[in-house]
Protein backbone atom coordinates (compact mmCIF):
# COMPACT_ATOMS: atom_id res chain seq x y z
CA UNK A 1 0.00 0.00 0.00
CA UNK A 2 0.93 3.79 -0.58
CA UNK A 3 2.21 5.81 2.19
CA UNK A 4 -0.86 7.98 3.33
CA UNK A 5 -0.64 11.28 5.26
CA UNK A 6 -3.35 12.09 7.54
CA UNK A 7 -2.95 15.90 9.16
CA UNK A 8 -4.88 16.09 12.26
CA UNK A 9 -5.30 18.29 15.10
CA UNK A 10 -3.11 17.40 17.83
CA UNK A 11 -4.63 20.08 20.71
CA UNK A 12 -8.11 17.92 20.48
CA UNK A 13 -8.73 14.83 22.43
CA UNK A 14 -11.21 13.04 20.06
CA UNK A 15 -8.38 13.81 17.56
CA UNK A 16 -5.41 12.39 18.95
CA UNK A 17 -7.60 9.14 20.41
CA UNK A 18 -8.50 8.34 16.97
CA UNK A 19 -4.88 8.42 16.16
CA UNK A 20 -4.17 5.89 18.98
CA UNK A 21 -7.17 3.68 17.76
CA UNK A 22 -5.90 3.87 14.24
CA UNK A 23 -2.25 2.60 15.44
CA UNK A 24 -4.31 0.17 17.99
CA UNK A 25 -5.82 -1.29 14.96
CA UNK A 26 -4.20 -0.86 11.58
CA UNK A 27 -2.98 -3.43 9.43
CA UNK A 28 0.31 -1.65 8.32
CA UNK A 29 2.40 1.11 9.19
CA UNK A 30 1.68 2.94 6.29
CA UNK A 31 0.14 6.22 7.84
CA UNK A 32 2.27 9.17 8.70
CA UNK A 33 0.85 11.29 11.22
CA UNK A 34 1.32 15.41 10.87
CA UNK A 35 0.31 17.94 13.36
CA UNK A 36 -2.53 20.88 11.43
CA UNK A 37 -0.92 23.40 13.11
CA UNK A 38 2.79 22.62 12.43
CA UNK A 39 4.47 24.11 9.13
CA UNK A 40 4.58 21.09 7.90
CA UNK A 41 0.89 20.57 8.31
CA UNK A 42 -0.57 23.94 7.08
CA UNK A 43 2.17 23.62 4.01
CA UNK A 44 -0.27 20.40 2.90
CA UNK A 45 -3.26 21.87 3.97
CA UNK A 46 -2.35 24.76 1.76
CA UNK A 47 -1.56 22.97 -1.38
CA UNK A 48 -5.00 20.89 -1.15
CA UNK A 49 -6.66 24.07 -1.16
CA UNK A 50 -7.22 24.41 2.99
CA UNK A 51 -6.61 27.17 4.91
CA UNK A 52 -6.13 27.15 8.93
CA UNK A 53 -9.83 27.78 9.12
CA UNK A 54 -10.87 24.75 7.05
CA UNK A 55 -8.30 23.06 8.38
CA UNK A 56 -10.12 23.30 12.04
CA UNK A 57 -13.01 22.08 10.82
CA UNK A 58 -11.70 18.99 9.40
CA UNK A 59 -8.33 16.79 9.37
CA UNK A 60 -7.01 16.00 5.74
CA UNK A 61 -6.04 12.74 4.69
CA UNK A 62 -3.55 12.59 1.57
CA UNK A 63 -3.40 9.20 -0.17
CA UNK A 64 -1.49 9.49 -3.58
CA UNK A 65 -2.17 13.07 -4.95
CA UNK A 66 -5.70 12.97 -3.58
CA UNK A 67 -6.65 15.23 -0.34
CA UNK A 68 -9.25 14.02 1.45
CA UNK A 69 -11.62 15.75 4.10
CA UNK A 70 -14.25 15.12 6.33
CA UNK A 71 -16.10 11.59 6.24
CA UNK A 72 -14.56 11.03 2.64
CA UNK A 73 -10.89 11.12 4.95
CA UNK A 74 -12.42 8.76 7.63
CA UNK A 75 -13.42 6.21 4.74
CA UNK A 76 -9.44 6.18 3.73
CA UNK A 77 -8.43 5.52 7.02
CA UNK A 78 -11.08 2.88 7.51
CA UNK A 79 -9.32 1.05 4.57
CA UNK A 80 -6.00 0.25 6.35
CA UNK A 81 -7.68 -0.54 9.27
CA UNK A 82 -7.69 -4.34 10.50
CA UNK A 83 -11.18 -6.37 10.43
CA UNK A 84 -13.68 -5.48 11.80
CA UNK A 85 -13.32 -1.82 11.77
CA UNK A 86 -12.42 -1.84 8.33
CA UNK A 87 -16.26 -3.17 7.66
CA UNK A 88 -17.31 0.32 9.13
CA UNK A 89 -16.24 1.39 4.71
CA UNK A 90 -20.01 0.10 4.73
CA UNK A 91 -20.75 3.69 5.45
CA UNK A 92 -19.98 4.77 2.14
CA UNK A 93 -23.04 3.54 1.07
CA UNK A 94 -24.78 6.50 2.69
CA UNK A 95 -25.11 9.50 0.98
CA UNK A 96 -21.77 12.15 1.40
CA UNK A 97 -23.97 14.79 2.39
CA UNK A 98 -25.54 13.20 5.49
CA UNK A 99 -21.97 11.65 6.61
CA UNK A 100 -20.70 15.30 6.13
CA UNK A 101 -23.12 17.12 7.61
CA UNK A 102 -22.92 14.56 11.01
CA UNK A 103 -18.91 14.69 10.93
CA UNK A 104 -19.51 18.73 11.13
CA UNK A 105 -21.54 18.99 13.59
CA UNK A 106 -19.51 16.30 15.80
CA UNK A 107 -16.44 18.89 14.44
CA UNK A 108 -17.61 21.97 15.49
CA UNK A 109 -18.05 20.97 19.01
CA UNK A 110 -15.31 18.36 19.32
CA UNK A 111 -13.63 20.96 21.78
CA UNK A 112 -16.77 21.32 24.01
CA UNK A 113 -17.50 17.32 24.29
CA UNK A 114 -14.45 15.53 23.80
CA UNK A 115 -11.72 18.49 25.55
CA UNK A 116 -8.51 20.31 24.27
CA UNK A 117 -5.04 20.11 25.60
CA UNK A 118 -2.29 21.24 24.00
CA UNK A 119 -0.09 18.46 22.54
CA UNK A 120 -2.53 15.89 23.82
CA UNK A 121 -0.64 13.33 21.82
CA UNK A 122 3.20 12.50 22.49
CA UNK A 123 4.21 9.68 20.69
CA UNK A 124 6.53 7.11 22.28
CA UNK A 125 10.18 6.20 20.61
CA UNK A 126 9.08 3.38 19.48
CA UNK A 127 6.45 5.25 16.55
CA UNK A 128 8.34 8.58 16.47
CA UNK A 129 8.82 8.03 12.96
CA UNK A 130 5.67 7.82 11.95
CA UNK A 131 4.94 11.50 13.30
CA UNK A 132 5.84 15.21 11.86
CA UNK A 133 5.77 18.13 13.87
CA UNK A 134 4.23 16.42 16.82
Amino acid sequence: MNTVKMIFDTNCVLCSGFVRFILRHERDDDIIFVNAWSKAGLSLAEEYGLDEAALNQTYLVISGDKGLTKSDAGMAILSHLKAPWRWLRVLRFVPRRLRDLIYSLVAKRRYKWFGYKENCLIPTADILHRFIDV
